[in-house]
């Protein structure tokens, strides 16, 4: 069938040389701006509290040792302690490296894994400990997309008795009205109602994506974790997705947990970003705090690698920083800072002390003893003060450890002010 996802490049003529004839050059257009063509970036509404918040959640995964007696010898710590929370109808983006266990953090918010530690708490009300007779009305409130569009739908089924499943496991409908309501969600994500009787390999990517946000609209969820939805697009078919998503979002107001590495897609689609490191999350915050004034080094090295379309265009180039080694294996992971391995302005602390999530702004934490704005770290560490040590992160007896440096959800109307070295307020 043909494809409703294609578009055509806009097309702008110029000259080769002198006296040449004029030649058509393809207009490059970054993400943003094929977004911008429909929608503005979406903004945060602190008024409205938070649907979802988690707090020091971990996912410890078993190692076994081969052989007849597979006795256990380790943990993959993939999630190790994490905390933020959700908008209620708003939008937290989850950045970081693969295997940095943001699709994990995910599958455990839709207790896909059962989580080794922590709290879910979903309106508030714990899911990490309930069972799966007690998560199935629950489930209702809480769908997910997958990454992949073409292994995430059975390829043995319809598009209408895919997206009809849920309907008719839940009874939310009478039977003779399931079509009915599949033909109404397809037509809402832009795609022809009367397709429900065919399969997925009779649709391209971008539509096979559109079925599988079908499916998890179904139920009329309060969250949707959205887990790279829009990775395996091009750049103009993604926008489309992202359009659809912020057309859902202020239809429906449902809120989204979107996990994704591409940072243009997330700074258009989410007013809040979490970027994760080796299980943790290493800085936290508004978009303008984040993308204009991040503090921790490992989130100005991940910014400096995003390609700028418009910085190429006037030859110029954004200076990139990049970053030693390779990243350590979560079975075994450094000391301290996980990130001291890789980072250019690590200290004998880091390797002794975690460094507390510690807020810093309005809304702005960062996890690391050096924070500062790129090449503008302090030379000496600001939490050693708030652990009770000295510079070299050994116990110091004439300090006493401060109590609001804990890591928790949320935001405080206190924050350390890294110019008065002391806590205080705007």
């Amino acid at each position: 069938m043909a494809d409703q996802d294609t578009t055509t490049d806009d097309l702008t003529p110029e000259r080769s040389r002198p006296g040449s004839e004029p030649q058509l050059k393809p207009q490059v257009l970054s993400f943003d701006e094929v977004a911008a063509q429909a929608h503005t970036a979406a903004q945060l509404d602190l008024s409205r509290g938070s649907v979802l918040e988690v707090d020091n959640l971990k996912m410890y995964f078993p190692v076994k040792a081969g052989g007849l007696i597979r006795r256990k010898v380790g943990d993959v710590q993939a999630v190790d302690g994490v905390s933020f929370q959700v908008p209620r109808g708003g939008s937290l983006g989850l950045v970081g490296e693969s295997g940095c266990g943001k699709s994990t953090t995910g599958r455990l918010i839709t207790r896909l894994y059962q989580p080794t530690g922590g709290k879910i708490l979903f309106e508030g009300r714990d899911l990490a400990d309930l069972s799966n007779k007690q998560l199935k009305p629950l489930r209702r409130d809480i769908q997910m997309i997958f990454q992949d569009p073409y292994t995430s739908l059975n390829p043995r089924h319809t598009v209408g008795s895919i997206i009809g499943a849920p309907l008719e496991v839940h009874k939310v409908v009478p039977k003779n009205q399931i079509l009915p309501r599949v033909q109404e969600l397809l037509e809402i994500v832009g795609l022809n109602p009367e397709h429900y009787n065919r399969y997925p390999n009779e649709f391209s990517g971008g539509q096979r994506q559109r079925i599988g946000i079908a499916r998890a609209l179904t139920l009329n969820p309060k969250l949707l974790v959205a887990d790279e939805p829009v990775s395996a697009l091009d750049v103009s078919i993604q926008a489309q997705v992202i359009n659809l998503l912020q057309d859902i979002q202020k239809e429906f107001d449902v809120a989204f947990l979107f996990i994704a590495h591409d940072l243009a897609v997330v700074r258009h689609f989410c007013p809040e970003v979490a970027v994760m490191y080796l299980g943790k999350i290493v800085e936290i915050g508004d978009r303008d705090s984040i993308y204009s004034n991040a503090h921790h080094p490992y989130t100005q090295a991940l910014l400096s690698a995003v390609p700028d379309v418009k910085q190429a265009a006037i030859g110029g180039r954004r200076e990139r920083i990049r970053l030693e080694g390779d990243v350590p294996s979560p079975i075994n992971p450094p000391s301290g800072c996980r990130f001291r391995t890789r980072c250019p302005i690590a200290q004998e602390i880091c390797a002794k002390h975690e460094p507390p999530l510690l807020q810093i702004g309005k809304r702005h934490k960062v996890a690391c003893h050096f924070p500062g704005p790129i090449h503008q770290h302090p030379d000496k560490p600001i939490t050693a003060r708030l652990l009770g040590t000295d510079d070299a992160g050994s116990p110091d007896p004439g300090a006493t450890p401060s109590s609001q440096i804990a890591n928790k959800p949320g935001y405080d109307d206190t924050w350390y002010d890294l110019d008065a070295k002391t806590f205080g307020r705007a």
